[in-house]
């Protein structure tokens, strides 16, 4: 069984856990059913299987992530906004998060890569 995420920021620390354990199906359990993922970059991977399917194509090779230092979380009622800057101090990551009837959270929204135009 895996961990669950008691805290909204709790999600970043699972996503880069399992993805360095190449857990595609591990990854995807932290996205609601029809969550909505802008990646890659310029597409949207929509639903829950589809973001499983995506991550075992980018798990496939092997790729490292370092933890980020979470930005603070805003929180209204059951909806939470999240987000870190990326190590090289470009662009930004955010999610919206949602916190569920077992009071733990799972993303709603993921918008992992943003980087402003030029």
């Amino acid at each position: 069984m895996r961990e669950k995420a008691g805290e909204p920021e709790d999600l970043t620390r699972l996503f880069v856990e399992r993805s360095n354990a190449g857990d595609a199906e591990g990854v995807a359990e932290l996205y609601e059913p029809d969550a909505v993922m802008a990646y890659p970059p310029g597409e949207t991977t929509v639903g829950r299987d589809a973001i499983q399917a995506l991550w075992e194509e980018v798990l496939a090779n092997r790729p490292h992530f370092e933890p980020e230092p979470p930005l603070p979380t805003l929180i209204s009622g059951d909806i939470a906004l999240t987000a870190t800057p990326p190590q090289d101090g470009t662009g930004a990551r955010a999610q919206v998060a949602r916190r569920q009837p077992d009071g733990t959270w799972l993303r709603l929204l993921d918008q992992p890569e943003f980087r402003p135009p030029r």
